[in-house]
């Protein structure tokens, strides 16, 4: 049954494609998004001008969030700030610059700090994260990973004109110098200085731009 439906869902994609050309497909996508950046933009602290989010987007706790001018993100992007779990409270803060470019299926988790400063480009895939489900001890790793404490060694600053390559981690108490730029699949767990090109699992210093 499930094979009939994802036929006959194709064939009238197909038919739908002569009806409606790919161009005109295009500006009902770009006026959907529009108004869900108009809709989504309200539940944030504070969002400057020029914000542009595709559809779908998930947010939580998203007054402890603020978002710069010219803002742009794509589709499944996820900003989450806890300020609870399990019997644990937080004072998470996010903060987000200005012509901040993020784009497809990435997420941001915070139950610290995360600051991101302005121009910095972000590829897809991207997990910039503050905390931990637990620590790594004994008594904690015999835990279902659900039932550990969220625990943070620190906040995370990106600095400005920063890039972030495609399926990058970017760890707990890690600071990024301005004008950076970190490799594909890098996770950064250590912090660096600005003018840096860092790559690798973990990242290390591949070159220091004088």
């Amino acid at each position: 049954m499930k094979a009939v439906f994802e036929k006959l869902s194709r064939n009238i994609g197909y038919i739908l494609s002569f009806v409606f050309p790919y161009k005109l497909f295009n500006k009902y996508v770009q006026i959907r998004n529009l108004v869900f950046s108009g809709y989504i933009k309200t539940q944030f602290k504070h969002v400057g001008s020029n914000f542009s989010v595709e559809s779908p987007m998930r947010i939580y706790g998203s007054k402890y969030t603020q978002i710069g001018d010219n803002f742009i993100a794509g589709a499944r992007l996820r900003i989450e700030a806890y300020d609870r779990f399990l019997n644990s409270s937080f004072q998470p803060q996010i903060v987000i610059g200005n012509n901040v470019n993020i784009n497809f299926d990435c997420h941001i988790g915070c139950i610290n700090q995360i600051h991101i400063g302005d121009d910095v480009l972000i590829a897809s895939k991207v997990l910039i994260i503050d905390h931990f489900h637990g620590e790594i001890t004994l008594a904690q790793i015999k835990q279902a990973p659900l039932q550990r404490p969220l625990t943070s060694k620190g906040p995370i600053r990106i600095g400005n004109n920063v890039w972030i390559g495609e399926g990058s981690v970017i760890m707990p108490g890690v600071e990024i110098g301005e004008n950076s730029i970190i490799g594909g699949n890098s996770v950064v767990t250590k912090s660096f200085a600005a003018n840096c090109v860092i790559g690798g699992n973990p990242a290390r210093l591949i070159k220091h731009l004088e």
